[in-house]
């Protein structure tokens, strides 16, 4: 079904670049992109839970017997040469449906993030550049020959900087570091988050995992929701994976389109997402692309 803003939350199975040719310009005040990293390598995830049983393998709390039952194992190919002619594309669609106070929200990591910033300084301009954010989290393996990486780079343009919508007051406050410092008034309402974002990996066994490959956690993207969109508002994620960015703006009254050619986050989104949301398939033709699915 072709999208319309009186429409119903939407998710598109199909690739990204023939679906947003057929979205019309400015039509969303806040586009998140979770594009796929370049990693040089196959990304796997599989979702591992647990449950008692009298012939389990594993033991645990007083001696009860568990076992462990494996899900399904999703996994896309995260390598590929030319990423730039890939990308550049999507990020041009990105600006064009961008409403007059849009934000773009493009999360990226240390192997793309600085050819990005110049991209997206030539397609928005300097003076549209919001933040560099970092999400620092402490999880994986340990380099040994260097430091480890543990961030990723998450880059926020606005379509005009005199107009974009951001809302600090709507954003969940986090706890001051010393609070003995402040006021027992600010400590009690916490301080709005910094450009450096501490936040937890989803955890491989935790009720938010659903085992997609590289799944953000659902408390990166709801700050962003909070900050740079309003109830009613749409918002679009055409990388879009497992569904979060939809997850989430449902949870807080925005409005969402989801894009994705990957049958496995179709098969996640459907059950994830909430009952309301349609779901649709392009019957534009496929625009040749040499790239990977959603990482989201």
């Amino acid at each position: 079904m072709p999208w319309t803003p009186d429409g119903p939350n939407l998710v598109i199975a199909g690739d990204n670049l023939t679906v947003t040719a057929t979205l019309p310009d400015e039509s969303f005040r806040l586009v998140y992109l979770d594009p796929p990293f370049n990693t040089g390598r196959t990304q796997r995830r599989q979702t591992i839970t647990t449950k008692q049983s009298a012939d389990g393998a594993r033991s645990g709390f007083k001696g009860r017997s568990y076992e462990t039952i494996k899900g399904t194992l999703t996994q896309y190919d995260d390598r590929f040469a030319d990423y730039w002619e890939f990308l550049e594309p999507r990020l041009m669609e990105a600006w064009r449906l961008l409403d007059g106070r849009g934000t773009l929200y493009l999360h990226l990591d240390y192997r793309e993030a600085h050819y990005a910033k110049v991209v997206l300084d030539a397609l928005f301009g300097r003076d549209n550049f919001l933040n560099e954010l970092i999400w620092a989290y402490d999880y994986g393996a340990r380099a040994t020959r260097k430091w480890p990486a543990k961030h990723d780079t998450i880059l926020a343009y606005v379509k005009n900087p005199s107009t974009y919508y951001f809302d600090n007051e709507g954003v969940d406050r986090e706890p001051y570091m010393a609070p003995g410092l402040v006021t027992a008034e600010k400590a009690a309402r916490g301080k709005l988050p910094t450009d450096v974002w501490w936040h937890t990996i989803v955890s491989p066994t935790g009720k938010e995992k659903t085992g997609y490959a590289t799944q953000k956690p659902e408390g990166i993207v709801r700050r962003i929701i909070q900050a740079s969109s309003a109830p009613g508002d749409w918002v679009l994620d055409f990388f879009a994976g497992s569904g979060t960015t939809g997850a989430v703006a449902a949870s807080l009254g925005r409005r969402f389109v989801l894009v994705d050619q990957n049958p496995d986050a179709i098969g996640i989104m459907r059950s994830r997402l909430p009952a309301t949301t349609e779901f649709s398939a392009s019957r534009a033709p496929a625009v040749p692309d040499p790239g990977p699915t959603a990482t989201g």
